[in-house]
């Protein structure tokens, strides 16, 4: 009998998937003080998520929440790993003080994100000094096809690319807005690509606007977008959408420009900024 993997799959460590899946339950708000609900979440016994638990904050990636608060928290360790690796990323590092002076600039919340399958995963979040900001987390996932920055970068993408990320599941109804078949997001990134920015009007929260542009490579390829958020009236009125579009591209430029890109390579927003 041979021991060669027949496939990927042979490769995969279940105790290790456990244990990833168990952070991701505490990151999404989880805090793990009914064992019983977590572990049929889990699909595992009680047992299982108990060892766990303790294996994992012995390695620091989870915490106690408090002497006098039951439950789970992800840990020191693991936001200190994950704030090297983000840190470490010349995209980061181009795009925290553009979005910090964004932020300032329009009294708007910001944020940085790359397409990671069929969600969008947040790696910047900056914020003006005021009562109402976002409350997304570094690390957050949220569905692509829903939210501007997935859509300004699969509207930027060839189009059998999104067929093939889209195409074998059906697609979550956030709001009554959000696409939920593949030709109905073909229809909408057509949109978006034509406008040449994602804006959204309560199109994932109610009460929240949001506008995204693609941060492109030296090739001309969308890697990640950045957007805008805030309250609705935050963006009332034909001035004040233009200037929000036109600061979001300068940003989105001065970002793409630190990762190679140059105007050989027409930005598609580039008539916005006119």
């Amino acid at each position: 009998m041979s021991d060669t993997p027949t496939s990927d799959s042979d490769y995969l460590s279940p105790p290790v998937q456990r244990a990833a899946r168990l952070l991701r339950q505490i990151a999404d708000g989880d805090p793990v003080t009914n064992m019983a609900r977590t572990a049929r979440a889990l699909d595992i016994n009680r047992t299982t998520l108990l060892r766990l638990l303790h294996t994992l904050e012995a390695e620091r990636l989870i915490e106690p929440r408090g002497s006098d608060i039951p439950g789970w928290r992800i840990g020191r360790g693991l936001i200190a790993l994950a704030a090297h690796a983000f840190y470490s990323d010349d995209m980061v590092q181009a795009a925290i003080p553009v979005l910090t002076h964004l932020a300032e600039t329009l009294g708007l919340s910001t944020h940085l994100g790359q397409l990671d399958g069929r969600e969008i995963v947040y790696l910047v979040r900056r914020t003006p000094n005021l009562s109402f900001v976002s409350n997304i987390r570094v690390g957050s996932r949220l569905p692509a096809h829903a939210t501007t920055m997935g859509r300004i970068i699969l509207a930027h993408m060839p189009q059998q690319d999104v067929a093939r990320i889209f195409a074998d599941q059906p697609l979550e109804a956030v709001t009554a807005h959000t696409a939920v078949n593949l030709p109905q997001l073909r229809l909408r990134l057509d949109q978006d690509r034509e406008a040449g920015l994602a804006w959204s009007d309560e199109f994932f929260e109610a009460g929240i606007s949001s506008v995204a542009a693609p941060i492109l490579d030296a090739a001309g390829q969308p890697v990640a977008a950045i957007n805008i958020s805030g309250q609705v009236a935050a963006f009332a009125g034909e001035e004040r959408r233009a200037e929000i579009g036109r600061a979001v591209v300068a940003a989105a430029e001065e970002i793409s420009r630190q990762l190679g890109w140059s105007r050989r390579n027409p930005h598609p927003n580039l008539k916005v900024v006119a």
